[in-house]
């Protein structure tokens, strides 16, 4: 599973830098309260406390105990975490090998099993075919040119009923900014890359590659659901933060599909 592009090795480089830095995002999740997360996954809490509040929606997480669950560019120790301790048999593929630490990490403190794949989103060919009940999926779609890459590959990997999340960017949003006194849109809608100035490649996906690459490979759509309205509004975080913008402009919206 090697890097396929210019986008992977300068994420991958990106990353690497962000575990070294302790980005928010690579520390790994070792004080969940497991009863808690059991509440949530039966249905019984609207939402979890930060920073888990960003688990979504309870209803993937029912049901895991002795399943198969591939966590998706999704490494750092956290998402990986609260599936080992609901039970289920963990994979977790990520571009940094440092987010794979804290995944390795997290199962050694709590004392489950994880394996982990060093690789690419859209490279999953040492997995064997039909392996996975759900596949788990950050918001990291936006560090690939093409989601239906990674479709096809999830198609592939998920047994016959199997649950793929996913998180987005909604993309007329996408590359919103502060400017001092509100949030402005500079870009046109047709640009697609964002080039950023830590290094790192993003990448607008539109609403018909996100849902008709869904429906285009075999999965059938289960649920939406628009994150940024069920939060409780943070009118005094800092200016131009992500909890301030999803305040005044949400921020990203999570899908739920299905292999029949």
């Amino acid at each position: 599973m090697g890097m396929k592009d210019e986008a992977a090795v300068a994420n991958r480089r990106l990353w690497e830098e962000e575990v070294k830095k302790g980005c928010g995002y690579t520390i790994p999740w070792l004080d969940l309260d497991v009863s808690l997360l059991r509440q949530y996954a039966r249905g019984e809490l609207e939402c979890l406390p930060e920073p888990w509040d960003c688990l979504s929606p309870p209803s993937v997480f029912a049901d895991v105990e002795g399943k198969d669950v591939l966590c998706l560019a999704s490494g750092g120790g956290q998402q990986s975490a609260v599936f080992g301790l609901l039970g289920a048999r963990v994979t977790v593929v990520d571009l940094a090998e440092g987010q794979l630490r804290g995944d390795s990490r997290a199962a050694a403190h709590y004392g489950y099993s994880v394996a982990t794949l060093h690789g690419d989103m859209r490279d999953l060919s040492s997995i064997d075919d039909d392996s996975f009940d759900l596949v788990y999926q950050a918001a990291s779609l936006c560090y690939i040119p093409d989601v239906r890459e990674v479709y096809g590959e999830v198609h592939r990997v998920l047994r016959k009923g199997g649950l793929y999340r996913a998180q987005y960017h909604q993309p007329a949003i996408f590359f919103a900014g502060w400017d001092g006194g509100g949030y402005r849109i500079t870009m046109p809608y047709v640009e697609r890359v964002l080039r950023r100035d830590d290094g790192g490649i993003e990448f607008r996906h539109y609403m018909d590659d996100i849902f008709g690459g869904l429906l285009d490979v075999g999965l059938s759509l289960r649920q939406v659901v628009d994150k940024a309205r069920y939060r409780e509004p943070d009118l005094d975080a800092p200016a131009g933060s992500w909890e301030h913008q999803d305040s005044y402009v949400g921020g990203g919206f999570v899908v739920v599909a299905a292999k029949s």
